[in-house]
Parts: structure tokens; C-alpha cells; sequence
């Protein structure tokens, strides 16, 4: 990618002869810019911005989850805008959805098929 956009930012712009140069030019160049903006900084901001939505929307009762803040908890109830987590066995705090930083262990909706898989492994 280097061999394609160096010549370009490197050519002179008023030519061999010291003639103005083509306009095009100087728009191209403006538009390999904003190409290389777009590639590296807006479309992964932009993908990981979803992938923060879509985890915060998946939440549910028993998630383990660490807050932004680093602390670790197990929510207990979810609003609309906020989650109740668990962090200890009489401490309980509110905390704004936006503020979980990841999951770690998604509340477990099928323990039996968890609980035969690790029987099949300590029989063997």
C-alpha cells in the first residue's frame, strides 16, 4: 500500500517545468487521506461501539460482569438505564449500564448439560 500512496504525496505539485499542476491531484490525494482515516480510526471505533451495544443489551440477572471502575459483581436486577449488582453477600450496588466494562461469565440458563459435561470428563 506504501509503493501506491508514496510516489503520490511526493510528486511535485507544480510539475517538471513549474506549470501548475492538475487539480486532480491535489484531490486525490485529500481522498487517500480520508480513506486512510476511515480504515484505521472510524470503522473499528465504529465496529467496537456495536459490539459494546450489543453486550450491554445481552445482559441478564446472574451475569458476572467488571465494571469500568474494576470492580467485579453479579448483577441481581437490570432497569432501563441502570443494573443492580452483587458485590458482596449484603452489598449491593446501582451502577449506569454504560459503566460495564465486560462479562465475564454469562448467567447459566443450562446447568444440567454444564454439570454432564464435567461428570463425562472425571469418569475417564
Amino acid at each position: 500500500m506504501n509503493s501506491i500512496i508514496l510516489p503520490l504525496l511526493m510528486a511535485n505539485p507544480q510539475g517538471a517545468e513549474g506549470a501548475p499542476s492538475n487539480p486532480l491531484f491535489s484531490l486525490l490525494t485529500f481522498a487517500v487521506i480520508i480513506g486512510i482515516f476511515y480504515f484505521l480510526i472510524i470503522r473499528p471505533q465504529n465496529k467496537k461501539r456495536k459490539e459494546t451495544e450489543k453486550m450491554l443489551s445481552a445482559l441478564k440477572k446472574g451475569d458476572k460482569i467488571v465494571t469500568i471502575g474494576g470492580l467485579y459483581g453479579t448483577i441481581q436486577s437490570i432497569k432501563e438505564t441502570t443494573v443492580i449488582l452483587k458485590i458482596d453477600d449484603n452489598v449491593k450496588v446501582e451502577f449506569l449500564r454504560s459503566a460495564i466494562s465486560s462479562v465475564i461469565t454469562a448467567s447459566k440458563e443450562e446447568p444440567k448439560e454444564i454439570e454432564d459435561n464435567s461428570g463425562d470428563t472425571s469418569n475417564e
